[in-house]
């Protein structure tokens, strides 16, 4: 998914209003005999000039009708395209035994990472896994950076990502965390990307929370480089386990797409998207 047209222009304290909606109105209808799915909320232009006038703050006109306009935007999104990508544990796993059936011939060596959870949630990561071989299947095909026992691309991370000015190697610039894969690699990516699949997950965690605001952070500080020395690097966030974002946490579902139209992401991608968008973005970014 990438950002709706016509807010790449808003300013932070339109951005700010929006966290002030979501906080004191909320995201989510609760689930009722009428409304058993529990849906993405919307608001009416009324109904947000009564809560900034319930809360003695000044807004202008102009920014609650773009709110009231954006707000519904974000909600169909969610309701009518997010929710029906996210996939289940059984899901992804189909998926994946699918696919590696398909390629099995392609003598793949990209990283299958596992799920570190213990028992049972033992199991291959199969989001992070389908997202590896993508990559991979794409760089061999399409590029000369695929070589026998070499991927072409990061797809394990273990440093950070740093900008190094090419014209005398000094660097200048650098991220706080490690990302889940990087083209051609940490060092001058082209394109990075992280993974949020969250399958085996039975509460609603911290640390599912904290994955929303790393993600924050990482735009900020891609965006500080970017405005500093000149050097873009597209930042991709992908997303699954249905029950775990939509049943859970809907309402950081709205922050990442808060996230994405803010301009702190590039791009976020949900569940099936892979499959379709994921080859699309990297045809775009990976040559």
């Amino acid at each position: 998914m990438k950002a709706f047209d016509g807010f790449e222009s808003m300013t932070p304290e339109f951005w700010a209003f929006i966290k002030f909606v979501g906080d004191k109105a909320g995201y989510c209808l609760r689930k009722t005999k009428k409304n058993p799915d529990s849906t993405v909320k919307t608001f009416s232009y009324e109904e947000l000039t009564e809560l900034v006038s319930n809360y003695n703050i000044n807004v202008s006109e102009e920014t609650i009708t773009s709110a009231v306009d954006y707000i519904q935007l974000r909600a169909d999104a969610l309701n009518n395209q997010v929710r029906n990508n996210l996939m289940t544990g059984d899901e992804a796993k189909a998926l994946y035994n699918e696919f590696s059936e398909r390629y099995a011939d392609e003598e793949l060596v990209c990283k299958i990472p596992r799920n570190l959870q213990k028992g049972e949630k033992d199991q291959t990561s199969y989001f992070s896994a389908l997202i590896n071989m993508i990559t991979e299947l794409h760089i061999k095909h399409n590029t000369e950076k695929w070589q026998m026992e070499k991927p072409g691309f990061d797809c394990d991370p273990h440093g950070l990502m740093f900008v190094i000015n090419q014209d005398d190697n000094s660097l200048v610039g650098a991220c706080s965390r490690r990302f889940d894969g990087a083209y051609p690699g940490t060092m001058n990516a082209q394109i990075i990307w992280e993974i949020k699949e969250y399958y085996y997950t039975t509460t609603f965690g911290s640390r599912i929370a904290d994955g929303v605001y790393e993600t924050e952070l990482d735009g900020f500080e891609l965006n500080a480089i970017f405005h500093r020395t000149g050097k873009k690097v597209f930042h991709v966030l992908l997303v699954d386990a249905y029950g775990t974002w939509w049943c859970q946490g809907r309402s950081y579902l709205c922050r990442i797409i808060d996230a994405l139209n803010s301009g702190l992401v590039d791009e976020v991608i949900f569940g099936k998207e892979i499959m379709t968008r994921w080859p699309q973005v990297l045809m775009e970014h990976i040559h």
